[in-house]
Order: C-alpha cells, then sequence, then structure tokens
C-alpha cells in the first residue's frame, strides 16, 4: 500500500483532534455540512484556510458547517444531521470498519460526499471509497501553473469559468483514469505544465451514487486557493450539488460528438430573430424563428444541451422535423420539447409541447431557477422521445402520428421572441444504432436461434451460439445498464444497475459456452450456485459450471442455467443488485442491447 510521507505525517497537533465544533450561525441555515480533515499521512498547511473558507461560503450561502478531525463522527445517528461530508484534504486510513459502515449507508442512502485535493490519498484500502471518490492519487510534480479546460460549463462549480482556466496548484496524477465512471467537469491540458503523465488528465468530477452524490477535485493544496474567488465558487458548487442544493447531470458521459461549443459552422437560422455567440454561449434575441442544425438529418441519438433562461422565457429544443426555411413548419412537422417557467402542464418546462406533459413532481424536483443552468437530454430511440433534466427522466413520449416521425430529421433551438432570453451551451450528440436500441417496453425480436436480451450486462449483439460478441444491456424497467460495482476485477465483487456509460464495467461478452464475460476473464455468476429467490449475481473466475451459463428467451429475459430462474432487479434506481428470481414475465427481468 502506498503511502506519501514526511515530517508533517505526524505534526499534526492534539487541536487537530478535537471532536465537532459546531459554527455559530445567526439565522436557521437551509442545510448543515461537516468538514472532516483528519490526516493519517501528508498534513496540508492549508486545511485551516480550508475551514475558514467553507465556513464564510456557509455564513453567505445559507448552510452551517461543523468541522472535526475525530473519526468517532461517523456514527448512522450522528451523520443524519448532515446533507454532505466534506473530505478536506484527508490523507491515510482515517476511518475504522464500522465507522466506514456507518458513511457508506449515509451516502448510499442520500447523502453527499465532497472530496478536496488529496481525498483522493486516503482509505486506499476501503474498495467502496475508491468507487465513491473516482480515482486514487498516484504522485504529482512541483506545484506550478497549468491550465485547465472546463468541459463542463452547466454544473454549478464551473459554470462561472470560461472555456479554460489558468491558474497555480499542485497538479495530482491519478492511478487510473475515472472518466469512464464519473462525469468530468474539468481537465488538465498537459502541454501547459511539467510532469503531468495522464494524456486524458480529469482533475474535478461529480456522480450520483446510489441514492446520493458525490463531487471531487484535485485542486486546493496551497494557502492561496482558499482566497481565489474561482476557486470559493467552484468549492461551494460542489458543496450545494452533493447537499442536493441545486441539481446536476453527473451521470458519465462519453461518445458524444459536439455540434456547438462556440463555433455555429454547420447551423443555420431561419425565420425572424437570431442568437447572438459570445463566450460560446448562444443567447436569443427576437423571433419567432429558429436555429437549427442542418449538416446532418438525425436518426436515433442522445442529444444533450445545456440551457439557462432568464425569467417567464420561453424558448424550446425542436426535434424530428425535415429541412425546412420556415420555423412554423418545423414545430408542425416535429415535436419541440417545451423550456418556459410557467405555462400550462403541456406547455410548460419539460413538456413535449401541446401533446404531453412532463412529470411535474419529478421535473420540479429537478430544475434549477431562472438564473442558473440546467442540462437535457433528448433520448430519441425510433419512435420514442425521453427527455432527462439534470439526470433524471420526467417525460417519456412515443409519437404514434402517422404525418410526423422521430426516425429521422434534424434537431434546432428556438429563438421565441423579444424578452425571451434563453441561453444554450455545449450542444453535443451522440448517434445510436437505431431503434434497436431502444428500451421499449418490448425488446426488438432477434432473428437468432438463441433469444436475446439479458438482465443487466448481458451482451451480445448477435446471439448465435457460436458467435462471441459483446455489447451492454441495459435493463427495460430501469433504463439502466448492468454493472459491476466500482469496476471492481475481484472475485465476488457485486453486479448491480448503473447509468449506461460505455465503461469496461458495462461490457458483456456472451460466449459459445453460454456464459457472460466482463473483462475477458470474469463470468457474471450466481454466488454460492444458490438456486433461491434474491440469491446474488456477482463476478467470478470462469469455470465452466452451470452456475455461470445463461440463456437468452424471446421474451428478452435471461435464465440462470443452474437455477433455472430469471435474472431479475428488484427496484430502477442507481445501485440496485442484480439477483436471480423465479420468472414471471415483468419487465426488470427484461433486457434490450445497447
Amino acid at each position: 500500500m502506498l503511502r506519501r510521507l514526511s515530517s508533517a505525517a505526524v505534526a499534526f497537533t492534539a487541536a487537530a483532534a478535537t471532536m465537532v465544533v459546531p459554527a455559530t450561525h445567526a439565522q436557521a441555515a437551509a442545510f448543515k455540512v461537516l468538514v472532516f480533515s483528519k490526516t493519517a499521512a501528508f498534513r496540508h498547511d492549508s486545511i485551516p484556510a480550508g475551514i475558514t473558507a467553507i465556513r464564510s461560503l456557509g455564513s453567505a450561502n445559507d448552510f452551517t458547517v461543523d468541522a472535526t478531525e475525530d473519526a468517532n463522527a461517523f456514527t448512522t445517528g450522528n451523520l443524519a444531521q448532515y446533507k454532505a461530508v466534506i473530505f478536506l484534504s484527508t490523507t491515510g486510513d482515517v476511518l475504522n470498519a464500522s465507522q466506514q459502515t456507518a458513511f457508506q449507508s449515509y451516502v448510499d442512502g442520500g447523502g453527499g460526499y465532497v472530496g478536496v485535493h488529496s481525498a483522493s490519498d486516503t482509505e486506499y484500502d476501503w474498495p467502496y471509497y475508491g468507487q465513491l471518490m473516482g480515482a486514487w492519487f498516484k504522485d504529482h510534480p512541483a506545484i506550478q501553473q497549468a491550465t485547465l479546460k472546463e468541459e463542463d460549463r452547466a454544473h454549478a462549480a464551473t459554470a462561472h469559468l470560461g472555456q479554460t482556466w489558468t491558474r497555480t496548484d499542485e497538479w495530482y496524477n491519478y492511478r487510473t483514469n475515472p472518466r469512464a465512471n464519473v462525469h468530468v467537469l474539468q481537465s488538465l491540458n498537459e502541454s501547459s505544465y511539467s510532469g503531468g503523465n495522464m494524456g486524458d488528465h480529469p482533475v474535478t468530477w461529480c456522480h450520483p451514487q446510489a441514492s446520493g452524490r458525490s463531487f471531487y477535485t484535485g485542486l486546493g493544496h496551497t494557502q492561496e486557493s482558499y482566497s481565489d474567488s474561482n476557486f470559493r465558487t467552484l468549492l461551494l458548487g460542489g458543496i450545494r450539488y452533493a447537499a442536493k442544493a441545486t441539481n446536476a447531470d453527473c451521470r458519465p458521459e462519453n461518445g458524444y460528438t459536439t455540434l456547438y461549443n462556440g463555433s455555429t459552422t454547420g447551423w443555420s437560422q431561419v425565420g425572424p430573430g437570431s442568437f447572438t455567440n459570445s463566450d460560446a454561449t448562444l443567447t436569443s434575441q427576437g423571433g419567432m424563428g429558429m436555429l437549427y442544425y442542418a449538416a446532418k438529418e438525425l436518426g436515433s441519438y442522445s442529444l444533450k444541451l445545456d440551457w439557462r433562461m432568464t425569467g417567464d422565457s420561453n424558448s424550446g429544443v425542436i426535434v424530428g422535423f425535415p429541412p425546412t426555411n420556415d420555423p412554423q413548419t418545423a414545430l408542425n412537422t416535429g415535436y419541440e420539447v417545451q423550456i418556459d417557467a410557467t405555462d400550462t402542464a403541456d406547455k410548460t418546462t419539460g413538456a413535449i409541447y401541446g401533446v404531453k406533459s412532463a412529470d411535474i413532481a419529478a421535473r420540479d424536483a429537478a430544475l434549477n431557477p431562472p438564473g442558473q443552468w440546467n442540462t437535457y437530454e433528448l433520448l430519441v430511440e425510433g419512435e420514442r422521445l425521453q427527455v432527462f433534466l439534470n439526470g433524471t427522466k420526467i417525460n417519456d413520449f412515443t409519437n404514434t402520428d402517422p404525418a410526423r416521425s422521430l426516425q429521422q430529421g434534424y434537431i434546432g433551438i428556438q429563438n421565441h421572441g423579444a424578452g425571451n432570453e434563453v441561453a444554450y451551451r455545449n450542444i453535443r450528440i451522440k448517434e445510436l444504432s437505431g431503434p434497436s436500441s431502444s428500451p421499449s417496453p418490448s425488446p426488438s425480436p432477434s432473428p437468432s436461434v438463441s433469444p436475446s436480451a439479458s438482465p443487466s450486462a448481458s451482451p451480445s449483439a448477435s446471439p448465435t451460439p457460436p458467435t462471441t460478441s459483446t455489447t451492454a444491456l441495459r435493463g427495460v424497467a430501469s433504463n439502466r445498464c448492468l454493472d459491476v460495482n466500482g469496476a471492481s476485477q475481484s472475485n465476488g465483487a457485486t453486479v448491480l444497475i448503473w447509468d449506461c456509460n460505455g465503461g469496461n464495467n458495462q461490457k458483456w461478452t456472451s460466449t459459445s459456452a453460454s456464459e457472460l464475460r466482463v473483462y475477458g476473464n470474469k463470468c457474471l455468476d450466481v454466488n454460492g450456485a444458490g438456486t433461491a429467490d434474491g440469491t446474488a449475481v456477482i463476478i467470478w473466475d470462469c469455470n465452466g459450471q452451470n452456475n455461470q451459463k445463461w440463456r437468452f428467451n424471446s421474451d428478452g429475459s435471461i435464465t440462470a442455467v443452474g437455477a433455472n430462474k430469471c435474472l431479475d432487479v428488484s427496484g430502477t434506481a442507481n445501485g440496485t443488485k442484480a439477483q436471480i428470481y423465479t420468472c414471471n414475465g415483468q419487465n426488470n427481468q427484461k433486457w434490450t442491447r445497447v
């Protein structure tokens, strides 16, 4: 187990081990956070400045702060009072087994985690912490100036920054690249400094963790960081995200192509009005018109874009229309996903305009108010259009109008009229293989002799027995993929469902031996060759036994051969564990390939 050691490793005082110290706050705060800064290895001299800065941020932003270096604060009862726990430059093994269990239950049950700088140099022997954090520290060069690329300018932590940010700090290299399992907010330009050795080099990221949230930044080594207004705003945004005081789409994101991030090449304005283009941001003015991506007609795809409205503004994203010089024709032949702070249910944010209201409760819980950024994902698969707001599904619509079709068309953004100011950033798309990848209630039939589908991670784009093929499997009920927890490659690692992200821990290979392999040498396995309902599904070294054999069925289910029961999940949330259960024909036992 590697550790960075220095003379400071043992140089903390008795004051560093005090119990929780409540902050003073004149008014009742909206929420409360705990700053934890225990060190068992190198100790950063910036910790006091960090605590002071977080207290100051709390006073100005309606949350209170407790600070401790006593791990005895990690009990179920004590943690319940906090919306987020901040690991401020912790190092080494700082929690014992019972404290780890309490903290895991806290986060998975809905609590927030914020890791700052050497929080990644912590708890190397605890696999759950590695998953929560995203990646562990490897090494670092000397403190120096470097340039960061802002990959997400909608998250509250980074929306205030430009496309790049140059600053001085201690720049960590990490043991693994976390990108497949987290949503990257900032990455380092390794050509801008000496000593980076990752190539693709994420440095700030976030991700959902079961029912909780995780945010990490590698910044914050120096005392000066905590008086830097840009860094303080980044830290505040991370805290507010983790505490669920603001929303963001922090699902891992890979495989997208930029349609707009400053350049309008390929875009055409039709109708009156226009969009200004400044700071890689399009802002509507006048109208009613539309700016549409005329360079390519699209079929099945995931379209993501960030948007922000001011006041009671009006705009929308229009999909599935043919080439046109008339924005009204686009509205009449395609569908508009609405952006509007106030209107009737079928004409406000998240609605398929005039056709289907969003799930208003889900929409309201996911929506950031006017003046803040939001992220849409419009998932078009065949004639099905699903709308995700800040990572939460808020609408699910299937076109049945024979005069319209979502299977082929263009996408555009609307400039609605004078006084309706809506801004857009980072429009990107991932084209899908076609309607067969749609997580529709009935999986597309397979022409193969071997019925296709898999509970969560079964592969097989072509299930013919002698064929070996690799894919992800998405649950029909959950719209999430079969996943190996924490990207672990250890025997016994839990298999569960998680947002589909293209990671290797979601890629399953079906073999002629009826196996479902991951990482090439591990098999989907019924734990202990069990046959009872609820027996866990794990990964294990492939051994050819019947508890590692799976049969694809024509209804989209997958049967564990040894137990003669179906691959099953008992819920739809991230982190729901896979199991076997008596086959019942329900959608939680059906899977589609993606």
